[in-house]
Parts: structure tokens; sequence; C-alpha cells
């Protein structure tokens, strides 16, 4: 089986925007008195691969070659949990399953929801 990843190396401006803010789990989690070490979202991105993956829509082999592509080339210094959440917001772009101002939008609306409360 050949594995291809023909990741777009480019970058995203809406990512690069995400990667430069400080939020990376390791400064943000001290905040509020958080000692676990993985995010609250890590599980849900590894529940989100699989399913890209047995749907057919992004087979786990393929990702991860993109995201050590994009880990080495992108993302080479940002965090590990973020690193993977960047690759595979970037991969899934690249490949038109998602569309960047949804994504854009939906930041907005997270990022008002945790402000306003």
């Amino acid at each position: 089986m050949s594995v291809t990843s023909d990741v777009d190396l480019s970058r995203i401006a809406l990512l690069e925007a995400v990667r430069h803010q400080g939020k990376e789990w390791g400064v943000v989690a001290p905040r509020y008195g958080v000692t676990n070490p993985d995010p609250p979202w890590k599980t849900s991105l590894i529940g989100m691969c699989e399913c890209l993956a047995v749907g057919g829509k992004l087979p786990a082999l393929d990702r991860r070659k993109a995201e050590d592509e994009l880990a080495n080339n992108v993302y080479n210094e940002v965090p590990a949990p973020e690193r993977e959440l960047l690759a595979l917001v970037h991969i899934m772009l690249c490949r038109g399953l998602l569309d960047e101002r949804d994504i854009a939008s939906r930041m907005r609306t997270v990022r008002s929801r945790l402000q306003a409360g």
C-alpha cells in the first residue's frame, strides 16, 4: 500500500494567526489550575481522526505522513498537542473538508462564549 500525503505546505493565514496567540495548553492550563497534561480537546481530536479514517476521507497513514511533513516544515515550533490540531485542520482545509470562513466563524463564537463566562 502506498502512502501519499499530497499536503500543501503553504501557510494558511487563519492557522498562522492561531499559532502565534500564546494559547498553548502548557501555558493556559496552569492559569486555571489544571494539572492534566492533555488538553480537553485531545480526545475529540483522536476521535475525529478515527472517524475520518473509517469514513475514507482521510486514511490514517496519509494523515500521519502529512502531519509529519507539516510538523517538519510548517508547525515545527508549535508544541505537540497544538501541532497535531493545527496539522489536522491544515490537511482538512487543503482537502476541502473544511472551509476557512466557517472555522473562523466558529472560533469567534467559541471565543465570545469563553469571554462571556
